[in-house]
């Protein structure tokens, strides 16, 4: 006999009339809406074909980004235009996997900010690689074992991540779009408690904007460096008495207790993340009307030289928005300055200033012209 007590064992509530016609209504809808989606497909697959006939591009940012603006521009709503344009950029991911899957290198393992980068970018039908570190991602896309690579390299309270900035110095590859997350860290444990941590494991930019809430909460914990914030919490999952700083998604991943929400020091913390690939795989994107063009250079160290260097760019009207510099590590305390400008070189004002730049400089690399996201 069954316990009235015990809510798993009650009969379903029965559904009233108009209920049961509105889920009639969806369902049909629901049938409509996959016939369509799989005639999409098949005309994808066509356009596959020809692409692969003509040798261009499968994956193009730039078609993306106006599908998605001319869908949200006619989205009459009551969906939310992001929310629209989440679902066609699945949609679009999805179908580009039946041309060809684009395959991804991300700093790994599953659940980092970085994976999370890569699936708002192509989309969660994207054949994703984990690696261990930015180097690995570099190297990957690199040498084509990946045709994409996601890495990060700028956060808002702790600034660049110099790691990805010397890789983009020494390696072939171009950056051609970017990603920018709001990045909420948590605290994620095995025991659902703050009591008897021994140590926080997270990837070191991770530790330094916590480091606050740290020192207040968890002052006697040590703080340990990894690979990643995923990797972390796959650690922590595997000691009770250690907890992770990681993204919310990690937590049902690796079972662990979400124990305190948004750790972060800064409320209003995110990290931009460059898409990297061989310029023969993608060229540099066209321009898009807000763009980023990002650059190394060097000059000789003699007085005057880092003047000489805004000069072409105060005189055609460029604007800089981003100035970094490196260790050459020559031994002479020389210098590599990275620079972003607002433009693209495809635009004359832009086109002039690079080309005086060019002859100023002892060193002149274009790391990547991309659209920048809205």
């Amino acid at each position: 006999m069954a316990d009235a007590t015990d809510p798993s064992q009650l009969p379903p509530p029965v559904a009233s009339p108009e209920l049961l016609v509105l889920r009639d209504q969806i369902d049909a809808l629901d049938s409509q809406l996959l016939t369509l989606l799989n005639q999409r497909a098949h005309v994808a697959e066509q356009v596959g074909e020809i692409k692969r006939r003509d040798g261009t591009p499968f994956f193009r940012p730039d078609r993306v980004a106006q599908v998605i603006a001319k869908i949200k521009a006619a989205n009459p709503g009551p969906l939310k235009s992001e929310h629209v344009a989440a679902i066609w950029r699945e949609i679009m991911s999805a179908c580009l996997a039946l041309e060809s899957p684009q395959r991804v290198a991300v700093l790994g393992p599953f659940g980092t900010f970085c994976e999370q980068a890569a699936i708002e970018y192509f989309g969660g039908a994207a054949d994703l690689i984990y690696c261990n570190s930015f180097d690995e991602v570099f190297h990957a896309t690199a040498s084509g074992s990946a045709q994409y690579g996601v890495v990060g390299v700028e956060n808002m309270t702790e600034g660049v991540v110099t790691r990805s900035l010397d890789l983009f110095l020494h390696t072939p590859t171009h950056q051609v779009g970017e990603v920018s997350l709001l990045i909420r860290h948590n605290l994620l444990r095995k025991d659902n408690s703050l009591e008897g941590v021994e140590a926080v494991l997270a990837h070191p930019q991770a530790l330094a904007q916590c480091q606050n809430w740290l020192s207040k909460h968890l002052p006697n914990a040590e703080r340990r460096a990894v690979s990643s914030n995923a990797e972390g919490a796959r650690l922590a999952a595997t000691n009770p008495a250690w907890a992770a700083i990681a993204s919310e998604r990690a937590a049902p991943l690796f079972g662990l207790h979400i124990v305190a929400h948004a750790v972060q020091d800064e409320a209003y913390n995110r990290t931009r993340f460059a898409i990297i690939t061989l310029p023969q795989t993608m060229d540099m994107p066209p321009a898009s009307g807000r763009d980023c063009t990002s650059l190394v250079v060097s000059v000789h160290n003699r007085p005057g030289a880092m003047h000489d260097l805004l000069v072409p760019l105060k005189q055609h009207g460029v604007s800089m928005t981003r100035l970094e510099s490196r260790p050459a590590r020559t031994g002479q305390w020389e210098y590599y300055f990275y620079i972003d400008l607002d433009g693209h070189p495809s635009q004359p004002h832009v086109a002039a200033a690079l080309s005086e730049l060019r002859e100023l400089c002892a060193f002149f690399k274009i790391i990547g012209a991309y659209p920048l996201k809205a």
